[in-house]
């Protein structure tokens, strides 16, 4: 247990000063309270009103995450198999050409559904 006493003293000053600068902020920071400042923030565009169950969005938003899956776990996948290419010879090579073509099929998917137009 001694070997974690330093870990859980640097984990509870974390969450100390954590604390402590959320509680000072509110108790030592302006509090001018007006419009701008109670309105939710959408990038700088008045905020739309929205149906009380929160409205549906658009299936852009959805293709946009899908792709970005897609490319996040191409890339986690190609550096382990870019650092053992050596060993992994010929079949490495075939295996990474097919796992890269599935990847170039989603990839056209998306981009004839329009996944990669932004209007």
């Amino acid at each position: 247990m001694e070997l974690y006493t330093p870990v859980l003293a640097l984990a509870l000053l974390a969450a100390l000063f954590a604390g402590g600068s959320v509680l000072m902020s509110a108790a030592v920071g302006p509090k001018r309270y007006n419009r701008a400042k109670l309105d939710s923030y959408e990038c700088g565009i008045e905020p739309t009103p929205q149906p009380v169950g929160g409205g549906r969005f658009p299936v852009k938003y959805y293709i946009t995450a899908m792709l970005f899956i897609v490319f996040d776990i191409e890339i986690i996948f190609l550096y382990p198999w870019a650092v053992f290419f050596d060993s992994l010879k010929f079949f490495g090579l075939v295996e990474m050409v097919l796992f890269i073509a599935t990847v170039f099929v989603a990839y056209a998917y998306v981009w004839r559904r329009g996944g990669l137009e932004w209007d």
